[in-house]
């Protein structure tokens, strides 16, 4: 059965991830497009101020706190979408974090939390969002990486996790085919992204993380994230770069592993490192949207953050 999907400013949305970076751009956007969104995330003082400003723009927004790697918690988040606006349409799976370390370094027990963050997280959500899908139609959307299918040294958990990611998000819409569901399954794979996420790493390395460049703009993943909460999708690779990498790593992969072996040295800045944790097991309360590749994100409040981000504002 093919997916029926509505515009989205007939939809109702769930984010998780949503205080900062990708996740909170696609919140804005979907809200700014006229959709209802429930937004989850670990920092609920961000959320709070999210609601508010989609609420003073005129849009319609809950939130949650949730962290998902707890089923119970996404369930709950679940409940909180029924409760406020009566369905769901739309279930991304946005939440996600990395660790910088060579593998013979992290420890067991981080890679372990990663794990339980970015592959069961995504789990938690699709299991918790299929009853509502497949009662109404709708798309669940889960957040991939080029790395879903070519790994990056000094970051090849977090690989691991996104290649897991990917394996169940496909073994997932085959199942639902199989069943003529009527639910859009979409893997969303972004190249490197200007966000917070070096700040929100776990991170092993005796300088301060940094993503390579070039980064794409986070509004664009957004928009590619929006595109398949109304036309189905099986997946999409958002930047040059994510074609180009997964591309190298199924044709050529000695090619893509000697590019991706020059990438050691280009996760660095020349600055002392933040704590080891990141925000592995504590919320980073930031609620930005960009991240240190705009020379001035990383001296902007939240709430500065949200006023200048262009989908706040415009589509």
């Amino acid at each position: 059965m093919d997916p029926k999907l509505k515009p989205l400013d007939q939809q109702v949305i769930v984010i998780t991830g949503a205080s900062s970076g990708i996740g909170l751009a696609t919140a804005l956007a979907a809200a700014h497009q006229g959709a209802r969104v429930v937004l989850g995330a670990r920092s609920v003082d961000v959320l709070d101020d999210v609601v508010a400003h989609i609420s003073a723009e005129g849009g319609q927004a809950v939130a949650a706190q949730v962290d998902v790697s707890d089923r119970a918690q996404v369930e709950q988040l679940a409940r909180r979408a029924i409760d406020a606006f009566g369905r769901i349409d739309t279930w991304v799976n946005n939440a996600g974090l990395s660790i910088y370390g060579r593998l013979d370094e992290v420890e067991e027990a981080h890679s372990r939390r990663l794990f339980d963050i970015n592959f069961w997280g995504v789990v938690n959500g699709s299991l918790a969002a299929l009853p509502h899908l497949r009662a109404n139609g709708g798309a669940l959307i889960n957040l991939g990486s080029e790395a879903s299918e070519a790994a990056v040294p000094l970051q090849a958990m977090y690989s691991a996790s996104k290649h897991a990611v990917k394996g169940f998000t496909d073994g997932l819409r085959l199942e639902l085919e199989a069943d003529g569901a009527p639910v859009s399954v979409t893997l969303i794979q972004p190249t490197a992204v200007d966000t917070p996420y070096p700040e929100h790493a776990a991170n092993y390395l005796p300088q301060e993380p940094k993503l390579p460049t070039p980064m794409i703009e986070v509004e664009k993943v957004a928009g590619a994230i929006l595109d398949a909460a109304t036309s189905a999708t099986r997946s999409t690779k958002v930047g040059a770069m994510s074609v180009l990498n997964t591309a190298m790593a199924k044709f050529v992969p000695s090619l893509g592993d000697l590019m991706a072996r020059q990438q050691i040295g280009r996760q660095q800045r020349d600055e002392a490192p933040h704590g080891r944790d990141g925000t592995l097991y504590e919320a980073g309360h930031g609620g930005r949207v960009k991240g240190r590749g705009n020379e001035h994100a990383a001296d902007t409040t939240r709430a500065e953050a949200m006023n200048r981000h262009p989908a706040a504002r415009e589509a």
